[in-house]
């Protein structure tokens, strides 16, 4: 199984998109021809919410609108599909993107660990890119065809890591695009600022983010939906899979799945604390198959969610930066040390 070796996007806004574009090209026709979201997306060509949803991203992240415009254009499609397939989560709520999240510390060690769910076409067709935006710290991500980087897993080059998981929320709103929030993110220089932009946003619906950063003790659980954000520290061991548990979520309609529902159940049993926590127990973790229930590792073609796990990464924070790994059925594909810097 070949290495993942992260290929470098840089430039203008409408250029790194291109880039993009270009890279999910090969793989985009065959991908979206046999996917079920796509063909509930594209029922929404045209709509009125779908421009209120473009309305609120230019108006508060215009450069990322640019990213996908250039997007469309290296791929040769309409700039509305492209847009309309990164704003699946707030079109078809109950979108086939799931994953599983864990976060722990033990002593000054923090770490970030998370299984990439997703649909099981993409098996060893998604890629990591280093994208390189003028003036921002950049970063590294796992990289859907066609969708924004920053959904899935990364780290940017201010320490910045962030991992993400789908929250499916029963009524939208006409705010900033879910996908697009967990990009602007990663343009962020420290832990407080990339939770400014997701608590100042008007939000349209719903993800679970994951926050940590090299040179902050903290690690933060946050559910950024339309209703509220919820910023919680996490002070041991925690997991989240695909359903919002904060405190006071109850009155926010979700759809939970079985899945979603069995792996955080697992969770609950599994996540090693106090001097059993460590990088490789973490890891085991998300390599789980359960002995009952819906696993927490989906490798069954038959997967009621019709997900499958892409790619597992494992961030180990440090004062001086991030230690960063992508592990796929089984094997190391990827490693690499990421210094923190100043912007």
């Amino acid at each position: 199984m070949p290495i993942l070796n992260p290929t470098v996007v840089s430039g203008a806004p409408f250029e790194i998109g291109q880039h993009l574009g270009q890279l999910a090209r090969p793989v985009m026709d065959a991908y979206i021809s046999q996917s079920n979201a796509w063909r509930s997306v594209r029922r929404w060509r045209g709509h009125a919410f779908v421009r209120a949803l473009r309305e609120a991203a230019e108006a508060s992240f215009p450069a990322i609108v640019a990213e996908l415009d250039g997007m469309a254009a290296g791929l040769g499609w309409p700039a509305e599909d492209v847009f309309l397939w990164n704003c699946r989560g707030e079109l078809i709520h109950n979108a086939p993107d799931g994953c599983t999240t864990l976060a722990a510390r033990h002593g000054s060690e923090r770490f970030i660990a998370h299984n990439e769910d997703g649909d099981p076409f993409l098996r060893d067709k998604c890629v990591l890119v280093d994208v390189r935006p003028a003036g921002k710290p950049g970063f590294v991500s796992f990289y859907y065809p066609g969708s924004l980087p920053g959904h899935t897993f990364a780290v940017n080059r201010a320490g910045l890591v962030q991992a993400i998981n789908n929250i499916r929320i029963k009524h939208p709103s006409a705010g900033v695009p879910r996908m697009i929030l967990a990009r602007a993110a990663l343009d962020a220089a420290s832990l407080d600022e990339a939770v400014r932009v997701l608590v100042d946003a008007p939000r349209a619906s719903g993800f679970h983010h994951t926050l940590g950063c090299a040179g902050d003790a903290r690690l933060l659980s946050v559910e950024a939906t339309v209703a509220r954000c919820s910023v919680r520290e996490i002070a041991e061991t925690a997991g989240h899979a695909n359903h919002l548990i904060h405190a006071g979520c109850d009155a926010e309609p979700q759809i939970v799945t079985d899945s979603s529902r069995d792996r955080q159940a697992r969770l609950g049993h599994i996540l090693p604390k106090g001097d059993g926590v460590s990088a490789r127990g973490l890891l085991r973790v998300l390599l789980d198959k359960a002995p009952s229930g819906l696993p927490i590792y989906r490798d069954d073609p038959a997967d009621p969610d019709d997900e499958n796990t892409l790619a597992t990464a494992l961030f180990a924070i440090k004062d001086s930066g991030v230690e960063f790994e992508v592990h796929q059925q089984g094997e190391l594909r990827f490693k690499q040390s990421v210094a923190r810097e100043s912007f």
